[in-house]
């Protein structure tokens, strides 16, 4: 049994004339009457009841008609989304990302994509970067935003972003007011941070930079997110470095300062596997801004 014969099939049931569905078929009679007794053949059972003057679907014809329509048009659909997925127009990414990508311009890279690509679902999925990796490795996610690299030789990565650091402190802090300090100002501040276990890229950065200026930073408070963080220095729990592209979230009772003669940046990566065969995750990567 197979599709061409279940198609004749069913316009000999519509029809219950073999001559005008031959017709309809643009086919002539006796191939269509072969065709239907090797189907009935096949299967063990008749269809139709045939006679000199009429053509009548046997009840066991009636109902496998009814299955043979719902069986083509389901053909039908798999091959209208075989060829939207191989053109690229139609199927799911998944994308890792860390928290930090939210004030980076994450949400309306994917609301502009799915503009122009609406049959295409994104799935979001909250990591920080060495679980995207194992994720991206183990093709849990197509694509991921990382902060530090994987030397896997079957990964490609771009630079997405790099931006400085900035003094995140209370809005009632001496130092608030300033257009720019030194970091060693903050030597004798509670610091929030990340735990090195989570983000160990960020926390060598960060305490890199302090022990550049002359200390080492007390880590008060360990936060595995950047708006958690955030949070925090506005309770007055502390100060905290973060990536410029928090001062997007436009907090009313906490400052963000630049820092002097500091040339350690936040890089964001895009990182994808090499030899991967998605369409799709070529039409998101076009669609990215991503630095000259």
């Amino acid at each position: 049994m197979n599709l061409k014969q279940l198609k004749y099939f069913v316009t000999v049931a519509e029809e219950l004339h073999f001559g005008r569905a031959a017709q309809r078929l643009h086919i002539s009679q006796p191939p269509l009457s072969m065709s239907i007794q090797q189907l009935e053949n096949n299967i063990g059972f008749a269809l139709f009841v045939r006679n000199n003057k009429n053509v009548a679907l046997t009840d066991a014809g009636k109902l496998f008609y009814q299955e043979a329509i719902m069986l083509l048009r389901h053909a039908e659909d798999m091959q209208q989304i075989g060829k939207r997925v191989a053109h690229g127009t139609f199927g799911q990414l998944r994308i890792g990302f860390t928290s930090s990508m939210l004030f980076r311009g994450l949400g309306e890279f994917v609301h502009q994509f799915q503009s122009r690509y609406p049959h295409i679902r994104i799935i979001l999925k909250e990591m920080n970067s060495s679980e995207q990796i194992q994720a991206l490795k183990q093709e849990l996610i197509n694509l991921g935003f990382v902060h530090t690299l994987n030397q896997e030789e079957n990964f490609a990565h771009r630079l997405f972003l790099s931006e400085a650091f900035v003094c995140c402190i209370p809005k009632n802090h001496f130092l608030a007011e300033k257009s720019q300090i030194h970091l060693g100002a903050l030597r004798h501040e509670n610091f929030v941070l990340f735990p090195r276990s989570v983000a160990p890229h960020y926390y060598d950065q960060i305490t890199a930079m302090c022990v550049n200026a002359g200390f080492s930073p007390y880590i008060a408070h360990e936060i595995r997110n950047w708006l958690t963080i955030v949070e925090l220095v506005e309770a007055g729990m502390g100060v905290a470095l973060v990536p410029a592209s928090m001062k997007a979230l436009k907090k009313d009772n906490v400052s963000f300062v630049d820092i002097d003669k500091n040339n350690i940046c936040s890089e964001t990566f895009c990182i994808w596997k090499k030899n991967h065969s998605s369409i799709l995750l070529d039409h998101f990567l076009e669609t990215l801004p991503f630095p000259a």
